[in-house]
């Protein structure tokens, strides 16, 4: 088992909760920004991209807070995805905290672009 490095990525996001929510936790919502489509059955959120396809377990969810995944050819056992949206108790701004694992430092900054990629994408789609 190799030593990962978790970390989290911060992204504004100007959108009520439930519309951003739905992006990330819905197969419709998700088709939008994160792949060309999405199906889930008994937990499992297939996603594709160009013709190829990978799974996802629904490790656990709470509505409008947050939704952590975990890739089904993933054998790490403490790896995960997960989106949570967190508001600002002064300001009320909304906040998509993307929490990750990488196998080294040149991983860890791949992933990054491609999160940031996905979220600008996102936002357009929200039109945040």
């Amino acid at each position: 088992m190799s030593d990962l490095i978790k970390y989290n990525l911060e992204f504004q996001i100007t959108s009520s909760v439930s519309i951003l929510y739905n992006r990330l936790s819905n197969p419709s919502g998700l088709a939008v920004w994160f792949a060309n489509d999405v199906i889930i059955k008994d937990k499992i959120y297939s996603f594709f991209w160009d013709g190829h396809k990978q799974d996802a377990k629904l490790l656990k969810k709470k509505d409008n807070q947050y939704i952590r995944f975990k890739w089904a050819d993933d054998d790490e056992a403490e790896s995960y995805f997960e989106f949570k949206i967190q508001i600002d108790e002064m300001t009320q701004d909304v906040a998509l905290i993307v929490t990750d694992f990488a196998e080294d430092e040149d991983e860890k900054e791949e992933q990054t672009n491609l999160w940031t990629k996905q979220i600008d994408q996102l936002k357009r789609a929200i039109g945040s």
